[in-house]
């Protein structure tokens, strides 16, 4: 097997040397590992192929030498021959050079003179060219600095624009360019520290003058307002034009602060031909300018928000209210400040400022005004209250009647047909509130004036207010009236007479309102007058304040009672202080005569149910040990003038004897103990037709037990236990019964 490769490695190394041969010498390397890489005595067989191979070569080398050889020999010797030739020609060239410099040298002078000349000429026309270029520079440069000089700043920041887009961009490789491109950002720093001090002093000026332009400005607004009411007034509108001013053209001459002086001041004929208006009392250049630059600059936000911070800070300034001014209570003031705020809105409406917030603060303080209006009707409803005699209007004459029907809508077919001297049954207050109502609506509508609001809205205004002044102020004047300690039972009544003929009076409140406004009384979002419950209300009040006041009276005459209740015997007649509250109640409710019938009857029952509690009470204290029988038919007799009283109907409009039953426990009690009818009430007690049907077990027996203990003194009882003892007894069983009657009861 051995003998079979090696031919197979022989030609291995043929493409090996192959390779070598056609390959860099640089990528040699792998082809040589190659060889180390096969089988053993692989690299020793090759070294041996290679130098066979360099043999080879070196062979053909020699070869190739020895054909060539000759023709070597043959050329080295044409060589020599042409070295002599070679040099001759050079020596040739030489000499023909020298001669040829020494002939150029005058030529090459003037060739060097020409090139100067044209490159001086060229030189030339650039310069003619760049300053062509630079001229018009220069020319807007110095055009700059007049325009600064003469203080026309606009057009100078027009110019600079021009140098800094056109003409400083096509000669910027100079210096001195540079130098003006460098300065400009400068210039316009003086431009805006220039027309911002101008601005400033502008605002000086004008805060010093303010008071002059605006009085001017203010006055020309009052006058054609006054002017458009006027032709508003004759035309029949209803609604207020807006305020439209006109500038004249006169010429002035501008100060430097910004204010103008007539060029004609001393001409008295002109002041009188022409009206300056406001307009043409400020020159607003300075603001104007300084807008402009600002603005071309780019940087008019900072203008606007300087120019409207000074004006704002100008503005608090005026409008700074003194430091004393307290809370304002006075509604006329109020009224002339929302005039002043009116004139103001128009005045500022006329020169094309939105006034909107003016008139939101106006309706603010439009309820600022109705609340002084209230404050101040407050103190006149309160005077007219202390002052009023709480008495029927008396009329002597047909006049006096036609003057206080003429303040007051009152009608009334059967006092109209009494005849004089008549009594009206309201007292003098009632048309007093009545005229002051509608004051007060007059002087709540001026406030509505100029305000460019609808009829309607003036309509809910005025009934709004109205409202307030009824349901709030009216209402609590009359509700402390009510509450007086000096304002009596007679006083309550006509109070009661009196709210009855106001609520009465409400609807032609609602129609004086109406005819003011034009506004129908139908429409869908008209307001109500909410006069009626404000006056039920305080009926309702003075109502319950003659219940409470009268108990209180009946209370002051119980007080004044002062029973012997061991006495032996009545006198025969009924306590002296009872027939004084008698007689105080009669004439009580004559007074009554004027009431709604219900409110008569309903303090009369309440006066007999309270003087019956106040009678039981007194029985029944528990301080009054004891109790004769001659007390108790004196007693009797009281409650007997009670009965007669309330059967005598003090007041009409009670069915039989229902003012009676206030009484009907009081005559139970004591009818069982006047008859000592202890065996019946035994017997039927509970039943529903009990004779003593109204008398309590526990009431009877603590009254029982008061005559008890007086028999032990020798009252009444005394004869029972020498003539009789079983009546004795008798007591004795009938407390038994009573008192196992209440225990009962209690379980």
């Amino acid at each position: 097997m051995a003998e079979a490769d090696i031919p197979e490695c022989i030609t291995e190394h043929e493409r090996i040397l192959q390779e070598i041969e056609s390959t860099d010498t640089a990528c040699v390397g792998p082809t040589l590992r190659s060889i180390y890489d096969d089988q053993p005595n692989a690299h020793k067989r090759f070294m041996e192929k290679l130098d066979t191979r360099i043999r080879n070569h070196d062979r053909e080398i020699e070869k190739m030498c020895n054909f060539h050889h000759q023709g070597f020999v043959d050329a080295i010797t044409e060589l020599l021959k042409v070295r002599a030739d070679a040099e001759k020609l050079m020596g040739q060239v030489t000499d023909t050079n020298r001669r040829l410099q020494e002939a150029g040298k005058e030529v090459t002078a003037q060739t060097e003179e020409v090139i100067r000349c044209r490159i001086q000429q060229r030189n030339m026309a650039t310069t003619v060219e760049k300053l062509q270029l630079c001229i018009p520079v220069l020319e807007m440069y110095s055009k700059l600095k007049e325009q600064l000089t003469s203080k026309r700043y606009y057009a100078a920041l027009k110019t600079m624009e021009q140098l800094e887009k056109v003409y400083i961009p096509r000669v910027s490789q100079y210096r001195f360019c540079q130098i003006m491109a460098e300065n400009l950002p400068k210039l316009r720093e003086e431009i805006k520290d220039v027309s911002m001090s101008d601005l400033k002093d502008f605002l000086e000026s004008i805060r010093k003058h303010s008071d002059k332009v605006g009085e001017t400005a203010i006055r020309q607004a009052q006058q054609h307002r006054t002017f458009i009411s006027t032709v508003a007034k004759q035309a029949g509108l209803d609604h207020y034009t807006k305020p439209v001013f006109s500038l004249n053209g006169r010429a002035h001459s501008h100060t430097p602060n910004g204010l103008l002086m007539d060029d004609g001041a001393g001409d008295e004929e002109d002041a009188d031909d022409e009206i300056l208006t406001a307009q043409d009392l400020v020159d607003f250049s300075p603001v104007y300018r300084c807008l402009h630059i600002y603005t071309v600059l780019g940087d008019r936000e900072t203008f606007e928000n300087y120019y409207r911070k000074q004006r704002k800070k100008q503005a608090r300034l005026v409008l700074q209210p003194q430091a004393n001014m307290s809370y304002c209570d006075d509604p006329d003031l109020v009224l002339e400040l929302k005039n002043l705020i009116v004139i103001f809105a128009d005045t500022l409406q006329g020169y094309g400022f939105p006034v909107s917030r003016l008139f939101d603060l106006l309706f603010e303080v439009r309820d600022q005004y109705n609340e002084t209006l209230l404050k101040k009707w407050a103190l006149v409803f309160r005077e007219i209250f202390e002052t009023d005699n709480y008495s029927p209007i008396p009329v002597e004459t047909e006049e006096e009647y036609k003057v206080v029907v003429s303040r007051f809508p009152f009608h009334d077919a059967e006092i109209e047909k009494q005849s004089f001297p008549k009594k009206l049954p309201m007292s003098q207050s009632v048309p007093q509130i009545y005229s002051q109502v509608k004051e007060f609506i007059y002087a709540s509508l001026k406030f509505s004036e100029s305000l460019h609001r609808s009829s309607t809205e003036i309509d809910d205004m005025l009934r709004k207010s109205t409202n307030l002044l009824l349901t709030r102020t009216l209402s609590s004047c009359l509700q402390n009236l009510i509450k007086k300690p000096h304002i009596g039972l007679t006083e309550l009544v006509q109070i009661i007479i009196n709210t009855t003929h106001l609520e009465q009076a409400c609807r032609y409140l609602e129609e004086f309102i109406t005819n003011i406004t034009n506004v129908s009384p139908e429409t869908v979002h008209t307001t109500r007058l909410y006069g009626l419950s404000t006056f039920k209300d305080a009926r309702h009040a003075a109502e319950g304040e003659i219940y409470t006041k009268l108990n209180q009276k009946i209370d002051e005459f119980i007080q004044l009672a002062d029973y012997e209740w061991c006495m032996a015997e009545s006198d025969g007649r009924a306590s002296g202080y009872l027939m004084d509250l008698i007689n105080f109640l009669r004439s009580t409710f004559q007074v009554f005569t004027h009431l709604p019938g219900k409110v008569a009857q309903t303090a009369c029952m309440s006066a007999c149910k309270h003087l019956s509690t106040s009678l039981m009470q007194m029985l029944l204290d528990s301080e009054l040990k004891q109790i004769s029988m001659g007390a108790i038919q004196q007693f009797n007799l009281d409650v007997m003038q009670c009965e007669l009283f309330a059967s005598s109907e003090p007041v009409p409009g009670f069915q039989g004897d229902t003012l009676q039953l206030a009484f009907i426990d009081l005559r139970q009690l004591l009818d069982l103990f006047m008859v000592w009818d202890w065996s019946t009430y035994l017997a039927d007690y509970g039943q529903p037709n009990s004779k003593y049907l109204r008398v309590n077990p526990a009431t009877a027996l603590a009254l029982l037990e008061k005559m008890k203990d007086t028999s032990k003194k020798n009252n009444i009882f005394s004869q029972f236990r020498k003539n009789d003892r079983d009546k004795q007894k008798l007591v004795e069983t009938v407390v038994k019964q009573l008192r196992s009657l209440v225990n009962g009861m209690s379980s």
